[in-house]
């Protein structure tokens, strides 16, 4: 690079140097005119501001000038009302004090005059009472001087005198005692007669048992006649067989599509009902299968005895028998008298026990208890020899049942005397029971002959224009003649024909006489 060369770039650039710090110098220049100029426009508006500001603090003193004195021309007036108001209740108060004082003046006052008044009094009272004591020991002093004079002239001291007084006073009420005795005993008959029916119809009215009437025969439907031929078997040996296990006999006859079963005892009767109609519904016929067929309606039936036995116990509310016991009263449901279930017949004497019970204030548990056991013998009387009430005596002396259940059980008969209360309630809920119209069943016959017999006693009578028998025989109710028979002759007629009636005939229960006299008089306006 040549001399010349250099010295161009050389001047080159000092030229941009100069160019460039000129134009460094313009623009500072220019921008020292910009702060100058916008100091004197800030300058310009602080003065404006400052003198706006000044305007602003002016007018708010003059509002708070303003405001002041409003505040303090409403505080002057609201502190005149208030005073007033208190000067107002002041005067109130002070008045109402003034009232309360001359109140309180005039009671002080009248305290004053009653307390006068009592002293008073009781001056007066203290000078009574001193006497009364004096009046009262010149009493004394009279009493016993006349006394002195008294035993002088009868000889007797006071003490003799009030013996002999007593011993005669009791000599004179000996009669009237006497006839209010008679009168009390009278009236306590008639209250117990009348309190007596009076639980009796209550406990006949709280109790009402269905009772079944069961037949000695069982009658098993058969789906056609032909199964007669398949029961009956070859050569007689399927009804063999089943008449052999079960003690049933097996009655066939031309009766279409029916087999009737004969029995007395009921058990082994519906032992056979079961299993012959399981072995209808099964179909196959032969001894093996009837041999399994009985042993299964025998346990069926056992099971069945068990829950009649605690369903019983349960319907009654006894609690903690013997479960063997148990067993024994489920039996009584294939056990009638009469025809009456004895089973649904002891379920009932023992509702009417604990209702008898409870309305004369017994044990009514210890009495439904007894009520469902009086005739537990009768589960036995078929296996066991004697009666049923010396059976259920042993049975339950066996499980250990309470004196008292042993006795109700042995005197329900009278067997033996009842001595306990309960065990006169066994026997009148047994007889309720028993009695009851529809409650057993007999011979028509015979009770066509019965009431009959019933009603030609009452009619012998002389006097007697009618008769009826009523409520199965249990009541004969007769009409008499006003004429022949008066009201104190009635009592003598009922009572015979009651006597009559009890020597000549034989019934279940009691038979109620009555007398029904009616007088009529008729006349005419003409």
């Amino acid at each position: 690079m040549d001399l010349v060369t250099i010295i161009l770039i050389i001047v080159a650039v000092v030229l941009l140097i100069a160019a460039v710090v000129f134009s460094w110098l313009a623009y500072k220049k220019g921008v020292a005119a910009g702060i100058e100029q916008r100091k004197q426009q800030a300058e310009s508006m602080i003065g404006s501001a400052e003198q706006q500001a000044e305007r602003i603090i002016d007018d708010a003193k003059k509002d708070a000038d303003n405001k002041k004195k409003s505040a303090l021309i409403e505080a002057k007036d609201e502190i005149h009302k208030l005073r007033s108001e208190a000067d107002k209740e002041i005067k109130d108060r002070r008045a109402e004090l003034s009232r309360q004082e001359r109140r309180m003046q005039q009671k002080e006052e009248n305290l004053d005059k009653k307390t006068d008044n009592l002293e008073k009094k009781e001056e007066q009272l203290n000078q009574k009472l001193k006497s009364a004591d004096e009046k009262l020991k010149e009493a004394e002093t009279i009493k016993k001087g006349q006394l002195d004079v008294l035993e002088r002239i009868s000889e007797f001291t006071k003490d003799q005198a009030k013996e002999y007084i007593i011993s005669k006073l009791e000599d004179d009420l000996v009669h009237e005692k006497a006839v209010k005795v008679a009168a009390y005993e009278q009236q306590i008959k008639d209250e117990c007669q009348e309190k007596a029916r009076s639980y009796i119809s209550l406990a006949i009215a709280k109790v009402a048992a269905d009772q079944v009437s069961e037949a000695a025969v069982s009658v098993v439907p058969l789906p056609n006649d032909e199964m007669k031929g398949r029961i009956i078997g070859r050569e007689g040996r399927n009804i063999r067989t089943l008449e052999t296990l079960t003690g049933v006999d097996l009655i066939i006859d031309d009766t279409p599509e029916a087999i009737t079963l004969s029995c007395f005892d009921q058990i082994r009767r519906e032992i056979a009902r079961i299993a012959l109609e399981k072995l209808i519904a099964d179909g196959r016929i032969h001894p093996t299968r009837i041999e399994e067929m009985v042993d299964k309606a025998r346990r069926e039936v056992e099971y069945r005895i068990k829950q009649e036995g605690e369903r019983a116990v349960i319907e009654t509310n006894v609690h903690g028998i013997n479960h063997e016991l148990i067993k024994l009263i489920g039996r009584l449901k294939f056990r009638t008298s009469y025809r009456q279930n004895v089973l649904d017949h002891s379920i009932e004497v023992a509702k009417l026990c604990g209702v008898i019970a409870s309305e004369l204030g017994v044990d009514a548990n210890m009495a439904r208890r007894a009520g469902l056991l009086h005739d537990i013998g009768k589960a036995l009387t078929s296996e066991i020899e004697g009666s049923h009430v010396q059976i259920g005596v042993d049975v339950c002396k066996k499980y250990n049942e309470n004196p008292v259940i042993v006795h109700a059980v042995e005197a329900h008969h009278n067997d033996v005397e009842p001595k306990t209360v309960i065990a006169c309630i066994v026997q009148a809920a047994d007889a309720i029971s028993a009695a009851r119209p529809a409650a057993r069943s007999e011979n028509y016959e015979s009770y066509i002959k019965r009431l009959q017999k019933l009603e030609e006693i009452c009619t012998s009578y002389e006097g007697v224009e009618k008769c009826f028998a009523v409520q199965a025989g249990r009541e004969v109710r007769i009409m008499v003649v006003p004429e022949v028979i008066n009201d104190e002759k009635m009592v003598l007629v009922a009572r015979q024909i009651a006597q009559q009636i009890e020597s000549e005939m034989d019934y279940p229960g009691q038979i109620k006489v009555n007398l029904i006299r009616e007088s009529r008089v008729t006349d005419y306006a003409k």
